[in-house]
């Protein structure tokens, strides 16, 4: 990865992570699943809303290059590592997941978030998105999703939240 790879140069966020009872390549399968999820509507009005660069879908889910509503996957590594970085007015921002093989059929699946808030702007979204702990229930709720479709217990298509 180069110093420009905003999954790793953006400034620090914060780490979450679920120990998964599945193979990596479960896991990964449910992630890539997650990501290849079609778009809520109101995900797409806040994106236009935010200015988000990206406002669809576009490529296959987990390819390097494709798209979903607010992110664009700059790294794929099946069945390890995928990251997603995206832009809007008020941040730059980059969502890796890593999943880490624990042996025995059991993984652990972290999501790392990266971002930069510049300005008055920036400063005060952070405040509503960072400091209201709305990030963190977004993510803790994406790896519940993903684990639980990679333990087999989540029925029917990913959704945000679930």
């Amino acid at each position: 990865m180069t110093a420009t790879d905003p999954a790793t140069a953006l400034p620090f966020v914060d780490e979450h992570a679920v120990e998964v009872a599945a193979a990596p390549e479960r896991v990964w399968d449910a992630l890539v699943a997650w990501v290849g999820r079609p778009p809520r509507p109101r995900s797409e009005r806040i994106a236009a809303l935010l200015g988000c660069r990206e406002r669809g879908m576009n490529g296959l889910a987990g390819e390097e290059g494709s798209t979903i509503v607010g992110f664009r996957v700059v790294r794929s590594e099946a069945p390890a590592s995928l990251a997603l970085a995206g832009r809007h007015r008020f941040s730059d921002y980059a969502l890796t997941f890593q999943i880490d093989d624990l042996g025995e059929g059991r993984s652990r699946l972290s999501a790392t978030t990266r971002a930069a808030f510049p300005g008055a702007t920036g400063r005060a979204y952070r405040a509503l998105v960072i400091g209201t702990r709305g990030h963190v229930w977004a993510v803790r709720s994406i790896l519940a999703a993903v684990r639980r479709r990679a333990e087999g217990s989540a029925p029917g298509p990913l959704r945000f939240g679930a």
